[in-house]
Protein backbone atom coordinates (compact mmCIF):
# COMPACT_ATOMS: atom_id res chain seq x y z
CA UNK A 1 0.00 0.00 0.00
CA UNK A 2 1.50 3.30 -1.11
CA UNK A 3 0.74 6.74 0.22
CA UNK A 4 -0.45 9.23 -2.37
CA UNK A 5 1.88 12.10 -3.30
CA UNK A 6 -0.70 14.68 -2.26
CA UNK A 7 -0.21 13.65 1.39
CA UNK A 8 3.53 14.29 1.16
CA UNK A 9 2.88 17.66 -0.46
CA UNK A 10 0.34 18.55 2.23
CA UNK A 11 2.80 17.66 5.00
CA UNK A 12 5.50 19.67 3.24
CA UNK A 13 3.16 22.65 2.98
CA UNK A 14 2.22 22.43 6.65
CA UNK A 15 5.87 22.18 7.73
CA UNK A 16 6.81 25.12 5.51
CA UNK A 17 3.95 27.19 6.93
CA UNK A 18 5.01 26.43 10.49
CA UNK A 19 8.56 27.49 9.65
CA UNK A 20 7.44 30.70 7.93
CA UNK A 21 5.21 31.67 10.84
CA UNK A 22 8.06 30.95 13.24
CA UNK A 23 10.43 33.23 11.31
CA UNK A 24 7.88 36.03 11.15
CA UNK A 25 6.63 35.83 14.75
CA UNK A 26 9.64 34.91 16.88
CA UNK A 27 12.52 37.31 17.57
CA UNK A 28 14.96 34.81 19.08
CA UNK A 29 17.77 34.17 16.62
CA UNK A 30 18.10 30.47 17.42
CA UNK A 31 14.38 29.86 16.96
CA UNK A 32 14.43 31.77 13.67
CA UNK A 33 17.42 29.70 12.59
CA UNK A 34 15.60 26.45 13.36
CA UNK A 35 12.51 27.67 11.50
CA UNK A 36 14.58 28.37 8.39
CA UNK A 37 15.95 24.84 8.59
CA UNK A 38 12.39 23.57 8.93
CA UNK A 39 11.42 25.44 5.78
CA UNK A 40 14.38 23.97 3.88
CA UNK A 41 13.39 20.46 4.95
CA UNK A 42 9.82 21.06 3.77
CA UNK A 43 11.14 22.09 0.36
CA UNK A 44 13.34 18.97 0.31
CA UNK A 45 10.29 16.80 0.99
CA UNK A 46 8.50 18.45 -1.92
CA UNK A 47 11.44 17.93 -4.27
CA UNK A 48 11.73 14.26 -3.33
CA UNK A 49 7.98 13.77 -3.78
CA UNK A 50 8.03 15.23 -7.27
CA UNK A 51 11.17 13.26 -8.15
CA UNK A 52 9.42 10.06 -7.09
CA UNK A 53 6.23 10.86 -8.95
CA UNK A 54 7.99 11.88 -12.17
CA UNK A 55 10.59 9.07 -12.00
CA UNK A 56 13.33 11.68 -12.34
CA UNK A 57 16.53 11.88 -10.34
CA UNK A 58 16.72 15.68 -10.79
CA UNK A 59 14.67 16.42 -7.69
CA UNK A 60 16.98 14.33 -5.52
CA UNK A 61 20.01 16.10 -6.97
CA UNK A 62 18.46 19.44 -6.03
CA UNK A 63 17.88 18.10 -2.50
CA UNK A 64 21.57 17.25 -2.29
CA UNK A 65 22.51 20.83 -3.20
CA UNK A 66 19.96 22.25 -0.75
CA UNK A 67 21.52 20.13 2.01
CA UNK A 68 24.98 21.45 1.09
CA UNK A 69 23.70 25.04 1.25
CA UNK A 70 21.97 24.29 4.57
CA UNK A 71 25.23 22.95 6.00
CA UNK A 72 27.04 26.13 4.93
CA UNK A 73 24.22 28.17 6.46
CA UNK A 74 24.63 26.32 9.74
CA UNK A 75 28.35 27.10 9.85
CA UNK A 76 27.97 30.81 9.08
CA UNK A 77 24.76 31.30 11.03
CA UNK A 78 25.97 29.61 14.19
CA UNK A 79 29.20 31.61 14.00
CA UNK A 80 27.21 34.84 13.97
CA UNK A 81 24.90 33.64 16.73
CA UNK A 82 27.81 32.59 18.94
CA UNK A 83 29.48 35.99 18.48
CA UNK A 84 26.25 37.69 19.53
CA UNK A 85 25.86 35.43 22.58
CA UNK A 86 29.43 36.23 23.67
CA UNK A 87 28.51 39.92 23.93
CA UNK A 88 25.07 39.45 25.49
CA UNK A 89 23.29 36.82 27.54
CA UNK A 90 20.41 36.62 25.07
CA UNK A 91 20.10 37.51 21.43
CA UNK A 92 17.27 38.85 19.32
CA UNK A 93 17.15 39.62 15.63
CA UNK A 94 17.58 43.33 16.42
CA UNK A 95 20.97 42.66 18.07
CA UNK A 96 22.68 41.84 14.77
CA UNK A 97 23.27 45.55 14.14
CA UNK A 98 25.75 45.58 17.07
CA UNK A 99 28.18 43.44 15.03
CA UNK A 100 29.08 46.41 12.83
CA UNK A 101 32.07 47.06 15.04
Amino acid sequence: MSIDASWYLAVGGIIFTIGAIGVLVRRNVLVMFMCIELMLNAVNLTFVTFARELDDIGGQVVVFFVLVVAAAEVVVGLGIIVSIFRRRAEATADDISMLKG
